[in-house]
Formats: C-alpha cells, structure tokens, sequence
C-alpha cells in the first residue's frame, strides 16, 4: 500500500465495515468488506470483529487506520454508546482495538467521522467557514467542521425544542413514530435547523441518513439562511472520513515526535556546551 492510503473502519448498531481509501480522491480503493455486529455487542466481541475487517486488507504497520464508533470519544475513551452494548462507557477504544489488531488506530464519533469526510470529498468539499453536518435517522447525528478544523462529540441532535429532545421529533425514525407525514416532519425540520442557525450561524447545512436520497421531498422546502444541501458520500462518508481523519492524526503525530527529538537534541547540545565551557573557566588546582 503506498502512502496514500488509510483503512477506514465504520462501527455500526448492525454492520461493522471497512474499506481502504485514497486519500487523494476519497474513493475506495477495493470493494468495501462488512460483517454483521455481533450481540451482544461488548467491547470484546466489537474489538475481535473490527480486526478482522482490517486483517481483511492486510495493511502494512505504517498505514493509518481510522475507526469510527456510534458514541462520544474523548481522548480514546468512550463516554456515551447508543447503539452498541453499555459496557462501553468508560472503555479505551483505542487500547482495546489495539490489542485485537495488531495495529494502532485513531478513533472518533461516527457522525463526526462522515461530516470530515464529507468536508474533505464531498459535499462541502473546497469549502471554508463553518460548516454543520447532520445525519437524520434513528436519531440525529451532528458534525461541525470550522475553516477545516473539526469540533468534535457536538451532541446537537439532544437540544431541547418545545420542551423535547430535538431527535424525538425530527429524526428520520419520528416520521413512523408519530405517524407524520412529509409536511408535518418538514414543519419538526424547519423549527431543528432554525434553531441550529439561531445558535451557530452555519455557513453551509449538509443533511446526510437514508432519508437523504429522497432530499427533493424536503430541503426544497426549508426556509434558512444558509445553503442546506444533500451529502454525497452516503453511506461510505464514515469510513471515508475516519480514514482521511486517522492520516491527518498520524502525520500531526510524526511532526510532534520529530519536534520532541530535535528539541530533546538540542538541548543535550546545548547542556554539553555549556559543561565544556564550564570546564575550561575552572582554574587549576592549587599545587597542580
């Protein structure tokens, strides 16, 4: 594999999957390689699957790996675990895949994951300010991406609107849930994404989920400032993206390495001047 190559991995409430992916063009590079979530689905049993889609692909030690979880993960660890099993809060994601896989990985919030990849390949590709992803589904999945830099685990799906959880009635799933039909769940829509204006000033709204294939039946009719458009990497933004996001984490993490051995050297550098110096202003001693 050459150096333009990172193995993404998807952790999904059903399918794990993974691909290898350019990280020029944000396409796959083989046919993307899927098996069923086990259940349950504890941190041992996710682990163990996750190694075998990356073993699927044989990446060499250097190829960054990307690995894209359903939960908030801060410093590698997770903290929320909506569709996996409960033993997962409070797990080093990291650590664990680690040690099934042979391989080090970066990890990250699946919504945060397909918002990046969209930023970097898709739909807000080229595109700077403040940029808002959301993925409307069994909940709603939220990503903001800033001038390129991503802000990660925004929970936005979970404000409150009329004194509920914004997903309870604008999520994909409300619409069988409450029995709306197009008009009623565009009217729960306008008053989310009103509010997602009045509290970010989004530059650019990416509106991504399965029911984003039938955009034409909605984002017509929302009434915002900003540009709200349909993603375009579909179902493969998470591992798209939590690829490209694992080769920027490995290259910030070469460049802090090298700083640290250069620094680390100059200071020995320095420290040996400065002891030479020290050595020839001492005078002899006496009767020497």
């Amino acid at each position: 594999m050459s150096k333009h190559i990172a193995i993404g991995v998807d952790i999904g409430g059903t399918g794990i999957k993974a691909a290898p992916v350019d990280l020029r063009t944000g396409e796959f590079l083989e046919e993307r390689y899927r098996i069923p979530t086990p259940q349950p689905s504890t941190p041992d049993a996710i682990a163990r699957t996750v190694a075998k889609v990356i073993t699927k692909f044989n990446p060499p030690t250097k190829v960054p790996i990307g690995v894209a979880f359903p939960g908030v993960v801060q410093h590698g660890i997770v903290k929320t675990a909506a569709n996996v099993d409960d033993s997962w809060i409070g797990t080093d994601l990291r650590a664990i895949i680690r040690d099934y896989a042979g391989h080090d990985v970066h990890v990250l919030n699946d919504a945060d994951a397909a918002g990046y990849g969209e930023f970097k390949y898709g739909a807000a590709h080229g595109r700077s300010g403040s940029i808002l992803m959301t993925t409307l589904g069994t909940g709603i999945g939220t990503a903001m991406i800033v001038d390129g830099t991503l802000v990660p685990n925004l929970e936005l799906g979970h404000i409150m609107i009329d004194g509920h959880d914004a997903e309870d009635r604008a999520a994909e799933s409300a619409r069988d849930r409450h029995g709306y039909d197009w008009e009623q769940w565009i009217e729960q829509l306008q008053k989310y994404y009103s509010e997602m204006e009045r509290l970010l000033w989004p530059d650019l709204i990416i509106v991504g989920g399965g029911v984003s294939k039938s955009h034409h039946m909605f984002l017509p009719k929302l009434r915002l400032r900003a540009p709200i458009i349909p993603a375009e990497l579909l179902n493969g933004a998470g591992i798209v993206g939590a690829a490209a996001a694992a080769a920027v984490s490995t290259r910030r993490e070469k460049d802090e390495s090298k700083a640290a051995e250069k620094s680390a050297k100059d200071a020995a550098k320095k420290a040996a001047k400065a002891a030479a110096k020290a050595a020839q202003a001492t005078p002899p001693a006496a009767g020497a």
